[in-house]
């Protein structure tokens, strides 16, 4: 029987025996210098999609460094992770603030199921730590590169319609002001200032730790099973309220999705194994590749073995199970709407692109995330949600997301996610967020020389 990765290397293999050579060719992209005129050397994000040539790059160890640091060095001061947003948040020609060594377990509390951990820690590592002291995260995002602070403070998500985000479990954390000033900010103590910088786009200081409510450390049962897509529809809220993470992918030209499950049990461990969806990706691609000219061809090809795809079994901790391994960069844009208009708006997505786009082939992701009431910036704030996540590799075009993808998104009422692509200003989060302008001042207020204002957060904050 076929498994999933099967499926894709034999759908290639077929599209690619159909031709002599690939017809789709990639554009071509304009390299940036790797050192300004100033001798500056570059940065750049993870997709390659934002660059800057910061004139310093600090990375404080202790608390009073950083204080220093934070008098005294250029602005925009910018705090930069593992470089996984797709703006350019974190782009800076002044200080580029790296806080990896503000990083591990500081405290937990075994009846509570809480902990306090730096904010420079990675996700994959908060898993480990949480594993030794019986925790376990409540629900992580697709990629776990990502730093604590970095991941909260851009409404990151997981999928869950019971599950908040990522800032949903914060209970309390500590912000250092651009003068200086430390803050405990919780929602009995400085309560404006937790409500409008917990999801804060690094615009209102420094984050240096978390206080987290985790649950207790069990097994996680993953199921992967691939199915023609109006199944999935259909089905598909029956399967977000039945399941405890659910979530699926549509494979662009093919007809099918790819349904993921994740439950907790008491089974044993059945490890997941190499993690192979690069070469998954790499195969879609070559589909991409041969038969572009074709999309009714691509179509029969990938149903041509559909129905021996076979199921993807694992149980193990959640944390080594709800993330997935991303060695192939993209470029991506995610909204997240009202959930019962998350179907809808997907299936405009899909006709736009089979219709249009016909070098469109990473799978579209579409995920439920639980609304929150702590986050005044959360994109679920006061509504579950449904987002939907569209993809394109790192070599390819992408401005197709602008023109085509995200009007759909904006019609449905949708927030885009504050770490990923989108084109909206001051004026736009003002209509999509209740207490946009109480955030404002207070961010105004904590840093009135606008030290952590770059010029992409200019816009966001109406000072362009």
């Amino acid at each position: 029987m076929l498994n999933r990765r099967q499926f894709l290397s034999f759908s290639a293999a077929s599209g690619a025996s159909l031709a002599l050579s690939a017809c789709y060719k990639a554009p071509n992209h304009p390299v940036p210098a790797s050192q300004s005129a100033q001798g500056h050397y570059i940065w750049q994000n993870w997709a390659g999609s934002e660059y800057a040539y910061p004139s310093k790059r600090l990375a404080p160890s202790t608390l009073e460094e950083l204080k220093t640091v934070l008098a005294n060095s250029t602005a925009p001061i910018r705090c930069v992770g593992a470089g996984h947003s797709f703006n350019a948040q974190c782009a800076t020609d002044g200080t580029l603030l790296a806080l990896d060594s503000f990083s591990g377990l500081i405290s937990h509390d075994a009846q509570q199921y809480t902990a306090t951990v730096k904010a420079g820690t990675r996700l994959q590592q908060l898993g480990q730590l949480l594993e030794q002291v019986g925790q376990d995260m409540v629900n992580i995002p697709d990629i776990n590169k990502q730093t604590l602070a970095g991941a909260i403070a851009t409404g990151t998500h997981g999928s869950g319609y019971a599950l908040p985000a990522l800032h949903g479990r914060v209970q309390s954390f500590r912000l250092v002001t651009a003068q200086g000033q430390e803050l405990n900010c919780s929602a009995s103590e400085n309560a404006e200032i937790y409500h409008a910088a917990l999801v804060g786009l690094g615009s209102f200081g420094v984050v240096t730790e978390y206080t987290l409510e985790n649950w207790p450390l069990a097994h996680t049962e993953r199921q992967v099973t691939m199915l023609p897509v109006e199944q999935l529809f259909a089905e598909w809220p029956d399967l977000y309220q039945k399941n405890r993470n659910a979530e699926f992918f549509y494979i662009p030209f093919t007809g099918l999705a790819m349904k993921v499950l994740h439950n907790q049990t008491d089974k044993a461990v059945t490890p997941r194994g190499e993690d192979k969806d690069m070469d998954s990706l790499m195969d879609l691609k070559k589909l991409r590749d041969y038969v572009s000219w074709s999309p009714s061809l691509r179509r029969r090809i990938a149903q041509m073995v559909a129905d021996n795809h076979g199921t993807e079994y694992a149980v193990d901790y959640g944390w080594k199970l709800l993330a997935s391994e991303r060695s192939v960069r993209f470029h991506e844009m995610e909204y997240h709407l009202p959930l019962d208009a998350q179907i809808a708006a997907l299936k405009e997505v899909i006709e736009v692109i089979e219709k249009q786009r016909s070098d469109v082939f990473f799978p579209i992701e579409a995920r439920v995330i639980k609304g929150d009431e702590r986050a005044w910036l959360s994109p679920f704030y006061q509504q579950d949600t449904g987002s939907i996540a569209v993809h394109a590799y790192y070599e390819d075009d992408y401005q197709f997301l602008y023109s085509l993808i995200e009007p759909i998104f904006k019609r449905y009422g949708g927030r885009p996610h504050w770490g990923k692509m989108h084109s909206l200003a001051d004026k736009d989060f003002a209509l999509l967020y209740p207490q946009w302008q109480q955030v404002k001042a207070i961010r105004q207020q904590l840093d009135p020389q606008n030290k952590f204002v770059n010029n992409y957060t200019k816009k966001i904050w109406g000072l362009a």
